[in-house]
């Protein structure tokens, strides 16, 4: 059996909003990230593990609030005290945690189903976010993440790129045709690209 993306029947490719007489690359860039794992792993406040001598895909788990490790393929957000959101290309990545998250001291969850991802890219993307984001982007840095809203509704936003800027936002897979129409419709007025 395929698994069906979130968005496959409503995401649009082509450009949208005000884009008369703007070169294409210059739009919001507006896309679904499909094929990534997404694994939930939460310490346990009895746990004793030291934190530090875990890697995962090569990466330590962030300490600190809102930080984000990352290579190539595996990014590591910290979610919350002792829990943290790995998403990875690496197909095997949830077996590679259960090998260095013992079962007595960590939760690992596979929420890959549960989730999804749209990925805006461009130069007045902080601008679309501010729209429905309570959060002050002039102090928001690339690799770092947040637990917020957007008009409502629950999101993870994870700054991966500068220049142009680029981020990744995480929702419930449930919410995720209600966040997409509202992210496409605050970038109207900017024009965007459906890619």
């Amino acid at each position: 059996m395929t698994a069906i993306s979130p968005l496959e029947s409503i995401h649009k490719k082509g450009i949208f909003g005000d884009h008369h007489k703007k070169n294409e690359s210059d739009l919001i860039q507006i896309s679904e990230v499909k094929a990534l794992k997404i694994v939930q792993v939460l310490q346990y406040k009895k746990s004793t593990t030291i934190l530090n001598s875990i890697k995962v895909d090569e990466l330590e788990l962030p300490t600190e609030s809102g930080k984000v490790i990352s290579n190539q393929k595996t990014r590591i957000l910290w979610s919350a005290p002792r829990t943290w959101i790995v998403m990875s290309s690496q197909e095997d990545i949830i077996n590679e945690i259960n090998k260095k998250c013992n079962d007595k001291d960590f939760a690992v969850t596979d929420i890959s189903h549960s989730r999804s991802i749209i990925q805006i890219k461009g130069e007045q993307t902080k601008e679309v976010l501010k729209k429905g984001i309570p959060i002050n982007f002039n102090k928001f840095k690339k690799n770092e993440c947040a637990s917020t809203v957007f008009n409502g509704i629950t999101i993870i936003i994870d700054f991966i790129e500068k220049n142009p800027d680029k981020f990744n936002i995480l929702t419930l897979r449930s919410f995720s045709e209600s966040f997409y129409h509202h992210i496409t419709d605050a970038s109207l007025e900017f024009g965007y690209a459906g890619v």
